[in-house]
Order: C-alpha cells, then structure tokens, then sequence
C-alpha cells in the first residue's frame, strides 16, 4: 500500500493528473481523495480475488481454507468501504463540488441515481459488501468459487469505466481492461494473501512449500494475461508510436519497466525457490521473504502508477469522427467493404478475451499432450489434429470475417452462429479433452481441487449431470434459439460486448454438450443406444430446419432498428439478408448433422464389432453357454411333447 501511494503521487505530479481543474474544481481533498480511495480500491480487489483463488484451487481444507476464506471477506470489506468513499470522491469530482458544499448533497443523489458511472460504482460497492458476506460465511472450495461471482461481476463493471467506455475500439478496449485487472488482482492478491498467511503461522514449511508450487503457475498465467491485455491496452490509448512521447505515454513506460522486472523477479521466484521451500532452511526461508518483499513493493508501485494513468488523458482519444455513418452510430465501427470470398479471410475484428482463450486452450492442450509422450504414454495425434482445428476456426469465428460482417449482416451473424453451435463442437468433442486432462495432469491427495478434481467434480454433480442429458442438451441446443432469436437477447447481444461474449459461450457450449451426448468419449452423461442417439439427432435438426425455413419465409425484420437502418450500399435488402439467413440455418445445419449422423453410424458399428469379439473369445475361453443352454431348453421341449 504505501508503495502503491508513492507510485501514485510520483506519477500524479510528474502528468499533472491531480492538478487544480480550470472550471468546476472540486478541491484539493477531493483530487487526492479520489485516487487515494481507488489505490485502497484496487489493492483491496486484489486481496479478495487472490484468497478467493487460493481457497479454490491452492490451499488445503481445514484451518489454511477457513483463514484464507476469512483474509478474502476482510479484503472484500475494505473493498466495500473503500468503494463507497470512491463513490463520493468521484461524485464530487465529476459534479465539481467540495464535499462541505452546500448542495453537494442532492448533486450526488443525481450522480448516483442518473449518471451511469455513478450507478455503477455504487453497485460494485455493493457487489464487495455481497462478496465480504458470502467468503465470511463459506467453508469449502466450492463455496469460494461461488463467492467470486459477484466480485467478478464488479470486476466486468470496473473494466466498462474509464478510457474504454468512450473509446471507439470499445469492445477490444473492455476486454483488454477486464483481462488486465482479474491477471493483475490475482498475481498481486495472491502472494499478499500467502505473506500474510506465513505470518500468522498458518502455513508452516511443508504447506508453504506446496502452496508455493501451485502458485507459481498461476502467476506465470497472470503474467501473460497482464503483458497480453497491457500491449493491447497501450496500443488502443497511444494512437502511435508519438503518443510515447507525451505524459501518459512516459506513464506506460515507467509502468512497462515495472512490469518487466516484476516478471523478472516473478521468474527467480520460480526458478531458485520455489523447488527448494520444502529444504526448509533458513537461506531458504530468507530468499523466499526477499523475493516477496520485492514482488509486493514493485506491485504496488505498479498499482499507483495505473491510477494516475487512468487519471491521465491518453493521446488517442479515439473520438468519434465528425461526420458519422449510420453503421458507425449503430455499431461503433465503419461499414465494412462489401464481403466477397476472400475478405472473409483477410478483414479482422480482434477480441483479444476470446482469442486469448483460444490460444491458453491450443497452449494447454499441447502441453498435456507432450506430458503424456515425455512418459511414455500415447495420445492420437487424429484427436490432437482435431482440438487443433477447433481451435483455430473458434478464433477466426470470433475475430475474422463471420464477426466483422455478422455486425452489418444477419446471415453474417447466423453463419457465426452455425459455425459455433455446429462446427467447432463437434472437432472439440473428438479431441476428448476431458479424458487427456484425466490422464495428464495428476491426482491431488490432500483434498485440494486442481484442474482434474474441478472438471470430476463438474461432470458428476446434479448441474453437471442434468445439462449433459442428451434430451436437456437437445432441448437446449434446438430451443435456445427460439428463444435467443425472438426475445430481446438477440439485440442485446448485438449491442453489447457483454452480451456478444455470452451469446459466444452459451452457443458454444450448448452444441458441445449437445454433440458429446452423441458421440463424445469423455467421461459424463449416461449416453442412450446408438438408434436412439440417432433418432434423437433426427428429431433435433428437424426442428432446426423448422427453424430456418421459419425465417426464409419470415416477413417481419428481427431487431430492425438494427439491421434495417444499416444504410448499406450493397448487398441484399434487411429482410432478404434475413431470409438468406434462414437458408443458412437450414442448409449450413444439414452437413453438420451429415457428419454426426456418420460418426454416430460408425461408432455404432465399431460397438457392435467389439461386442462380438469379446463373445468369441468368451466362447472360446468357456463354450458356447448361451447356445449349449438354449440347445438344452429345445431338447427338454421336445422330450416333453414325445411324452405328452
């Protein structure tokens, strides 16, 4: 904390960001005090986010689990406290009043009640109070997960705040912000939360060790996530590489410089101690503390410095231009050249969040792979192939061309739609995910959830059981999209980041649970005999093609204060694109269902196969019982009507 305030004063008077406002200035307490409660803000996020995260996945049950859960409920109430003091710091700020002002009373019940930055600080203060509640009252690694939500919900409206939510790459902008502040709060909140745990005498040397260990990765991925969302984030607010020479972008060096020796010492931490903790010794132990001491003070350097940065005006303001098209009013971004076969290969839309998914899923799938062949363990290399391409056509679905045009176009959007829900699944199901995790990653014996004991965990309680039954996945994947396409979800999806990157994973996932009913491999759902597997598919596109051939014929525009003043110059009229959508949902839908009609067909008579070689060798290892015992029934029968 107190390097987070000297980062944040140095910082503050070298831009200027803190000075005397020329109109409507609210005061010297309240230009301090707002910064000041957002520093106490931030660190306090990261204390919560970083023992939420340990109490889930790192430490053991027991007295580690119920201090840490407790560390995370105080962190969440300093969070709440500090949030309601930011909330009226930033009312007088923005309202230009001194807090003893007369009227600055009712100015802040307008704030909070009108302005929506107002609205939103109050309700992640809130959001912390509900989390401080939720970690004080749990016990158990589930219950810490459930008590993140809502801190990740005030996380998500953290990161729609400031420079990004006016900028015109507002979609990279808030996904770069968001991904920034969950890496930064858990790689700093974490080793807080460990320090202070090793204080208190909580973890002793064997715990401390091992608590270590399965840290250390999570902060080589919160390094990423940070470096990945920060490049993004400078390149959105420099406009360049002039934008470097102005105050906030010696800002960003000075943070860049932090930042990489940040990673530096995170590196040595994991090269020189992490491996010898459980020696136990002194020298040890004193490297250990050395190491902390400096990553601790260097990130609170780092955190008072993105204060002021976020105080400061960035040299691309990327305002909007002075004669907007009506694509540019609708969308936020100008109408894209008229689509032909090779811009949709060639014209990029990025989204950093979901195409950094994309590459952690290609990174970590490659490396259980390689782990299993380092130990001589085999993997096919079809099912790697096959994650491969899932991946890479997920990445270009959701920051190439079907996302580019599928703004502008509905049968854009459907083909993306029909890509993720159809496509990509069914290479994702054949890969097996679940059974390479099962096989490479090893078993946690001391009660603590990794990776393998969440996914089992998943697959087998009463949630993950009733959304992988074949019917529910079917009624699910077939009426969602009734239910998606004509109620206001479809225009929320359009209008919002938000609702782009849940419309995303819903789809995504519905077709995989619905596809893994049919022909996955993995452990999970009770999966029916292979004709009823088949009817089921049948019965499912049925209602696809209902679909499809509902909006060929459709007259009436879905969201046509969206699609219907586009003001395109080319290509077919709304409500024709439309049913050309439609046509996409039909035709599009059928080689999908071919494909998985096939491999359900094949693995049907692969079972078969199997099933009637494990008879011969049961017949050749003990006789034909079976035919000895029904050739001795026809015998009895015959002797009894001989007699009768």
């Amino acid at each position: 904390m107190a390097a987070a305030v000297v980062g944040l004063v140095v910082s503050g008077l070298f831009s200027a960001a803190f000075a005397p406002q020329l109109l409507l200035d609210p005061g010297t307490v309240v230009r301090w005090g707002l910064p000041l409660t957002t520093v106490a803000s931030e660190l306090s996020v990261a204390i919560t986010l970083g023992a939420l995260v340990l109490a889930a996945f790192v430490v053991r049950p027991g007295a580690v689990l119920s201090r840490t859960l407790t560390v995370a409920g105080i962190g969440a109430g300093v969070w709440a406290v500090s949030a309601l003091a930011r909330v009226v710091f930033s009312g007088a700020n923005t309202v230009g009043l001194s807090l003893s002002s007369e009227s600055f009373g009712d100015q802040l019940g307008v704030y909070l009640s009108q302005i929506p930055s107002g609205r939103a600080l109050l309700a992640i203060a809130l959001l912390a109070g509900l989390t401080s509640v939720l970690a004080l009252f749990v016990s158990t690694a589930t219950g810490a997960v459930w008590a993140s939500v809502p801190a990740l919900a005030a996380v998500v409206l953290q990161s729609l705040m400031g420079h990004a939510s006016g900028s015109t790459s507002h979609e990279l902008a808030v996904s770069a912000m968001f991904m920034h502040l969950v890496g930064a709060a858990v790689w700093i909140g974490a080793l807080a939360v460990v320090a202070v745990l090793r204080i208190r005498r909580t973890l002793d040397g064997q715990d401390l060790a091992v608590t270590v260990a399965r840290y250390s990765p999570i902060a080589s991925w919160c390094f990423v996530l940070v470096a990945v969302s920060g490049v993004v984030n400078a390149v959105v607010r420099l406009g360049g590489w002039s934008g470097l020479t102005t105050d906030y972008g010696v800002l960003v060096i000075a943070k860049t410089v932090l930042f990489l020796v940040l990673g530096a010492l995170g590196w040595a931490h994991r090269t020189w101690v992490v491996g010898k903790l459980s020696v136990g010794t002194d020298r040890v132990a004193g490297l250990f503390w050395r190491l902390v001491a400096a990553e601790l003070i260097l990130m609170g350097a780092v955190s008072g410095v993105a204060v002021a940065l976020g105080g400061t005006n960035p040299p691309d303001d990327n305002a909007p231009p002075a004669d907007p098209t009506p694509a540019y009013l609708i969308t936020g971004r100008q109408l894209p050249d008229e689509p032909t076969f090779s811009s949709w290969f060639t014209e990029w839309n990025w989204d950093v969040l979901l195409g950094f998914a994309c590459a952690a899923g290609l990174v970590v799938y490659l490396r259980w792979v390689i782990r299993l062949h380092r130990r001589g363990d085999s993997w096919s290399g079809l099912r790697t192939a096959s994650w491969v391409a899932g991946m890479i056509i997920m990445f270009w679905v959701t920051s190439g061309g079907p996302v580019v045009y599928g703004k502008v176009l509905f049968s854009a959007h459907m083909l993306q739609h029909m890509i993720l829900a159809m496509v990509v699944p069914i290479f994702l199901v054949s890969a097996a995910p679940v059974t390479l995790l099962l096989r490479a990653v090893p078993v946690r014996k001391d009660g603590t959830r990794g990776p393998r004991e969440w996914i089992l965990a998943i697959i087998h309680s009463r949630y993950g059981r009733f959304f992988s039954h074949p019917i529910v996945a079917a009624i699910n994947f077939a009426g969602s999209m009734i239910v998606f396409y004509y109620t206001p979800a479809f225009e929320y999806a359009l209008s919002t980041h938000l609702g782009h990157i849940l419309m995303t994973v819903h789809f995504t996932m519905a077709g995989y649970f619905f596809a893994n009913a049919l022909i996955g491999i993995d452990p999970g759902p009770s999966r029916p005999p292979h004709a009823q597997r088949l009817l089921l598919l049948l019965a499912t596109m049925a209602f696809h093609a209902f679909f499809g051939v509902t909006l060929m014929s459709g007259e009436i525009l879905l969201v046509p204060e969206w699609f219907g003043l586009m003001g395109r110059p080319w290509g077919a009229t709304a409500i024709a694109d439309q049913q050309n959508g439609g046509g996409i949902a039909w035709g599009v839908g059928e080689i999908p269902t071919l494909f998985l009609a096939i491999i359900v067909a094949f693995s049907w008579s692969k079972d078969d196969e199997r099933a009637a070689r494990r008879r011969d060798r049961k017949v050749d290892r003990d006789g034909d019982v079976e035919m000895d015992e029904y050739n001795d029934m026809l015998k009895k029968l015959s002797t009894q009507k001989e007699r009768s």
